[in-house]
């Protein structure tokens, strides 16, 4: 647990983050088999969905905050998201076409935007927030009218559609705000060339400093 926000490795959350993945494998392989009648998988599930929330509230309060954490959190989300979404295309429950959307938007995200984020030039929108609360609550909505209820299922697959149009909506945003943090530090580097040759800098290193550190902040 010793070392810096960028070292630190192995932390309380970070444990709940690895066993959030792990506790997907039954999950999924229940609603495959067909656990009809069975409270397993849905309550397996609630409990992977309700330690989203957790892992990060233990971060904050033990204060075991990592670069680590920050990134297996939203993995194990997007992992979680897909597999149980795949597990239920595959017995019929959701449309392929959902899950090649939440994929494919993936996929994007993951190339576009991955380096700004992992060098901290992006952090989590709210509207990525949202996506991922309506999307994690769909999946749960869903195996539980595959498994015991099943008059949720329309429910479900009404969240469902809702959380993958905003999956979209924020995966282009994260891309926007990628591609404008790449262009704008494409200028400052082109600023403080022009600066070096000519003598002057139009701006003081202080100020460009602490913009930066308050876009990180964000």
């Amino acid at each position: 647990m010793v070392g810096s926000f960028e070292t630190r490795v192995w932390t309380v959350p970070n444990a709940i983050t690895v066993a959030r993945l792990a506790l997907l494998v039954p999950v999924c392989l229940l609603v495959l088999q067909g656990a009809e009648g069975s409270w397993w998988p849905p309550v397996l599930l609630a409990l992977w969905a309700s330690t989203d929330w957790i892992d990060g509230v233990l971060a904050r309060a033990l204060g075991q905050t990592s670069r680590l954490g920050e990134i297996l959190d939203p993995i194990a989300d997007r992992v979680g998201i897909v597999g149980v979404t795949l597990s239920l295309a595959i017995v019929g429950v959701v449309d392929w076409w959902v899950l090649a959307a939440i994929a494919a938007t993936d996929v994007a995200t993951v190339a576009l935007a991955g380096p700004a984020a992992r060098d901290g030039g992006i952090r989590v929108s709210w509207l990525g927030k949202w996506r991922t609360a309506v999307l994690l609550t769909a999946v749960v909505v869903l195996v539980l009218g595959e498994t015991v209820w099943p008059a949720a299922t329309i429910g479900g697959l009404v969240l469902l559609l809702v959380g993958t149009g905003l999956h979209v909506l924020a995966g282009v945003d994260y891309i926007r705000k990628a591609r404008g943090g790449a262009g704008a530090g494409r200028d400052r580097a082109g600023e403080a060339r022009r600066g070096a040759d000519g003598g002057r800098v139009d701006a003081a290193p202080a100020d460009a400093a602490g913009a930066t550190d308050a876009e990180g902040a964000r």
